[in-house]
């Protein structure tokens, strides 16, 4: 999920009573829900190191009790800070085990995504993912912020009227924002199994089908976006769960035949890290064409390999261009060096 959700996630499950047992919990909850994306900082070493680190370490079991650690020890350097302390006593071992309870639940909400991730990391490499909510989901969205702000409203209102203000309010908005999360959650879930059904089941493909995966799109459940790999081909199309239909794109999209160029891509550092990630990957060489994003031309020999996932190739009508979000590209050299390196348009340096 998007940052915002996970935050305001962390907040709501503080304000369902935690927040009564020890002073700093929806600080903490609200940082600790939110903290695993720590690993954003690889940024600053280049797209594909980002790639590669993006949920890894800090969005697994192991990591959550680090994760927690490091939330709760940023909380005790800003206790010893503040100058007024708090009301009610903090107890560092309950606000721990809550702060833990916050990094799992970024581990579950991302998992809720078709991005996924490896919860069982370093011991089991595989990929999770649910496919059931996209990134940014509206109605989870409305309904933690509808939790966070109304409380707060009625708030200034006790204030303005001098009525007497509890120091806990909001309990029960919040217990109301993450019931409509699990119940957004059953939801999809029981169309993502229609979806699937009627995918694999029906006359979606003319082939055999090897694998097929349906994804989510934002608020509505009934609409899903479908890509299915066959012996010789990928098929995508649109799946509505409300009337059963399951339609597939006119275009075929055929396997690219396998050259040198895209053998030594594949074995490139950006080759292992992405196909090790990927569910649906098309690896197909482009020829001279130049890889966008890149800063210095290819040379007139070079070849580029285009990488991408169909899992989004239906997300760019709501980012940018026309080109699938987490594409990337590999420039391999005549003699089969990498030239140069670009992941989402951006060239690794």
């Amino acid at each position: 999920m998007e940052p915002i959700t996970h935050f305001m996630t962390g907040a709501c499950l503080s304000r369902t009573g935690l927040n009564r047992k020890t002073a700093y919990a929806t600080l903490a909850m609200t940082l600790a829900a939110e903290a695993p994306d720590i690993d954003m900082l690889w940024e600053v070493r280049g797209p594909v190191a980002a790639f590669e680190h993006h949920r890894g370490i800090t969005h697994t079991f192991v990591g959550a009790p680090f994760i927690a650690l490091l939330v709760v020890a940023v909380v005790w350097l800003y206790h010893r800070w503040r100058k007024k302390k708090p009301q009610q006593p903090v107890r560092w071992k309950l606000l721990y085990a809550f702060s833990l309870f916050a990094a799992l639940s970024h581990l579950l909400l991302d998992f809720t995504n078709n991005y996924g991730l490896r919860p069982f990391f370093p011991f089991n490499p595989r990929w999770y993912s649910w496919d059931i909510v996209f990134i940014l989901e509206p109605v989870i969205f409305a309904a933690l912020l509808l939790a966070l702000v109304v409380p707060a409203l009625l708030g200034l209102a006790d204030r303005e009227i001098s009525a007497r203000r509890s120091e806990f309010h909001g309990r029960g908005w919040a217990i109301f924002a993450l019931s409509t999360m699990v119940l957004v959650w059953v939801v999809r879930n029981a169309e993502h199994e229609r979806a699937l059904n009627l995918v694999r089941n029906g006359t979606f493909a003319d082939a055999k089908i090897l694998k097929a995966a349906v994804q989510p799109f934002p608020l509505n459940p009934f609409r899903w976006f479908a890509v299915v790999e066959t012996p010789d081909y990928f098929q995508t199309g649109l799946v509505n769960t409300r009337s059963g239909e399951a339609r597939a794109n006119d275009t075929l999209i055929y396997k690219p035949p396998v050259t040198l160029a895209t053998l030594a891509a594949k074995r490139s550092w950006l080759g292992h890290v992405y196909l090790d990630w990927s569910s649906f990957p098309v690896v197909e060489d482009m020829g001279n064409e130049v890889p966008p994003g890149l800063d210095d031309s290819p040379s007139p020999q070079g070849t580029t390999v285009e990488f991408r996932d169909l899992r989004f190739a239906y997300s760019a009508m709501f980012l940018r261009g026309n080109r699938s979000p987490l594409s990337a590209w590999v420039v391999v050299a005549p003699n089969r060096t990498i030239e140069a390196t670009v992941m989402d348009g951006r060239e690794q340096k």
